[in-house]
């Protein structure tokens, strides 16, 4: 049943301590979120409320709006309205999808604006019952049959366990003020066709048939719960090294059934199976981009680097060093090699075999150098790979050179050791760090 006492359970459910938060209410008028407004106001929260009019429905789209108005007026709530314009563009297909774009992008614009906390919706048990069958006909898997979240993302939705009936009585019970979109009745979406055609036959079936599906819907919501933490440990047990980015063992992962590799590989945004099986066939330095992601092959590890991270934000390719008085380099503070070492390092560089100033500069295709302990020359894309540095590690690497771009050493690995110091040297210049310090 629903009332004020069961509500505000629910809500203390969700997020606690509720009355400490603020909140941003998406109220269209109808009888769902018209009667949450009032459970809100009841409880003594403090809310404000947001409203869209799409102009969809002439008149109809106006006295919604004047409903709603009426309400926040009445009760001294601050109200936001949008009211659409030429300027949106109504597209003459996918109007839902659109108009459902438009209402969050705006609760966002005001949720911002206003510092609140979290978006309410009044979704209910039916929208529920709707979303578990839409998603049936898609496969969507235990995710989809999971249905609305009750709190995503801060988007709560306290009246999921109520029913629409429920809903409806609680209006008459406390005169609730609301507008009926007649479009519902119109069979010529989905969701409406399921609402006034498929949910009535199976409520046929079973007097109980809601309740159960509440039931159902819990224990999916606890399996899905199970299930995720299950994927979890796996992944943290393929993990090799996750700081600036997630390495996971290829080979390892490729051994999981394909359930678990697309349950992982799915929260990065690689959620195509043509595309994961891609992943695992493709040659060491492959790239593959999602949304928010990028995943390179590195030999038997999969890396993934967020695209929004500092990682792969443009970074120098030159800096000039300052020396002390005490002949030593500074190294900048701000610039980040990502590198540990095992041990203190120190560099003696013979002062007149170079040319000042020094600088640090990112790798060049045929960059050559003589390792100090090695016979003549090697590549340093060589050196590099026989270090079997990962690909991130080796887009990391900085070469310290002279003004006359001579290799002076790779940082921290190897000095080049035609410019070390020996018995006939005058002036030495030292260049160290230690592990605490890493590479700055």
């Amino acid at each position: 049943m629903l009332d004020y006492l069961s509500f505000k359970n629910q809500l203390k459910n969700l997020i606690e301590s509720p009355e400490n938060h603020s909140y941003l209410l998406a109220v269209s008028g109808g009888a769902d979120s018209m009667v949450l407004a009032s459970l809100f106001l009841d409880s003594e929260i403090k809310f404000q409320v947001a409203h869209i009019n799409y102009k969809l429905r002439g008149e109809d789209s106006d006295l919604d709006q004047k409903v709603v108005q009426d309400f926040c007026k009445k009760n001294h709530i601050p109200f936001h309205l949008y009211e659409v314009s030429e300027k949106d563009q109504k597209p003459e297909n996918s109007i839902q999808l659109w108009a459902r774009e438009l209402r969050y992008n705006f609760f966002k614009k005001i949720q911002q604006q206003e510092n609140l906390e979290f978006l309410v919706t009044a979704h209910h048990l039916n929208d529920q019952l709707e979303t578990f069958i839409i998603n049936l006909s898609k496969a969507s898997g235990i995710n989809g049959l999971s249905g609305i979240p009750s709190n995503d993302n801060n988007i709560l939705r306290p009246l999921l366990q109520f029913s629409k009936e429920e809903i409806y009585q609680f209006t008459k019970e406390n005169n609730v003020e609301f507008r009926e979109d007649l479009s519902n009745k119109k069979s010529d979406y989905l969701r409406n066709k399921i609402r006034n055609e498929i949910v009535p036959k199976l409520m046929e079936t079973n007097e109980h048939f809601l309740e159960n599906f509440k039931k159902s819907s819990s224990y999916l919501n606890q399996t899905k719960d199970f299930v995720q933490n299950q994927i979890k440990e796996i992944e943290n047990k393929l993990s090799i090294f996750n700081k600036d980015h997630k390495i996971l063992s290829k080979e390892k992962l490729n051994q999981e059934s394909n359930f678990v590799k697309f349950e992982i590989l799915k929260k990065y945004g690689f959620n195509q199976e043509e595309e994961i099986s891609k992943i695992f066939k493709a040659e060491n330095g492959s790239s593959f981009l999602s949304k928010d992601y990028q995943l390179k092959i590195d030999r038997n590890e999969l890396i993934f680097s967020n695209l929004n991270s500092d990682i792969l934000n443009e970074k120098p390719e030159e800096i000039i060093l300052n020396i002390n008085e005490n002949l030593e380099i500074i190294l900048p503070e701000s610039l980040e090699f990502k590198i540990s070492t095992t041990e203190s390092l120190e560099w003696l560089l013979d002062m007149e075999k170079i040319h000042l100033p020094l600088k640090l500069r990112k790798k060049k295709e045929g960059d050559l150098f003589f390792p100090i302990g090695m016979k003549g020359k090697k590549k340093v894309s060589k050196f590099l790979r026989d270090e079997k540095l990962s690909i991130f590690e080796k887009e990391n690497i900085w070469l310290l050179c002279d003004s006359k771009d001579q290799i002076l050493g790779i940082l921290p690995y190897r000095q080049d050791g035609r410019f070390s110091t020996g018995k006939h040297t005058k002036k030495t210049l030292k260049i160290k760090w230690t592990e605490k310090q890493q590479i700055l």
